[in-house]
């Protein structure tokens, strides 16, 4: 992707901060790279990622910037109201989503455009943190695959294990010692050829997000060496809110 001269500062100096933080913090162990070489196209890629911590999209981003891969993720619009956060989460080219207005059309629009010239786009299918208690991917929203099947975009999923001791879910600290490690999986693009072309109603949405969730889950289970549960966790059918934090706070 061609970066602009600011977006390029704007992630050194992203880059200057977190990765040696993350490293200080974390081990980390990195699979799959190498699927991330010779994508079609110009090498625009949806990354799908499953999110059980806060500090996840660190540990995300760390490993794709360290491939040549800047991220642009699919953010809450709350992140970029922080003075510094928000300078820096505008500065590197992420996406805001206001889950309760109106501009979701226009991020994805924006992500598309990230997409056409190259870029690498992450997004959370569930779209907050996993309410499943063991932290299985649950039911995931339709975003991902909406994007995926209007810009014919490759999706990538990745899962990753081991930040959530750093940092568990709802946590109000961090948890150092002893250091953690985090392993990062990415797998190959999810099959969603036959679904392109096909009207975008819910059904070929659903059907498209079944199997984005499912290769997330199936990387998740090899990381974890356990099998993920028959069925996944839906927040409705437990009378949890779809978005924000809707379980006691963990940690100490």
């Amino acid at each position: 992707m061609r970066e602009s001269a600011g977006e390029r500062i704007a992630f050194a100096i992203a880059g200057a901060v977190v990765r040696p933080l993350l490293n200080l913090l974390m081990r980390k162990e990195w699979r799959g790279t190498e699927k991330l070489v010779g994508l079609p196209g110009r090498g625009g890629f949806i990354a799908c990622v499953n999110h059980c911590t806060e500090i996840d999209p660190l540990t995300v981003g760390h490993m794709l910037y360290n491939q040549g891969r800047p991220p642009h993720f699919l953010a809450k619009a709350g992140l970029f109201k922080p003075p510094v956060l928000g300078q820096i989460m505008r500065g590197t080219k992420q996406i805001p989503v206001d889950r309760g207005g109106t501009g979701a059309g226009t991020s994805l629009e924006v992500a598309r455009e990230v997409i056409d010239e190259g870029g690498a786009i992450i997004v959370y299918p569930e779209g907050t943190l996993t309410r499943d208690p063991a932290l299985w991917p649950m039911k995931g929203h339709t975003g991902a695959a909406r994007l995926a099947l209007k810009t014919g975009a490759p999706v990538i999923p990745i899962a990753h294990w081991g930040d959530h001791e750093l940092f568990p879910r709802y946590a109000k600290r961090l948890y150092p010692f002893p250091r953690k490690k985090a392993v990062v999986l990415v797998g190959d693009p999810v099959d969603l050829s036959d679904l392109i072309g096909r009207p975008l109603d819910k059904t070929t949405l659903l059907e498209a997000t079944e199997r984005i969730m499912d290769a997330i889950t199936g990387l998740l289970a090899e990381l974890r060496g356990e099998q993920p549960p028959a069925q996944r966790w839906d927040p409705a059918q437990h009378q949890q809110s779809l978005h924000g934090r809707d379980v006691e706070r963990g940690g100490a």
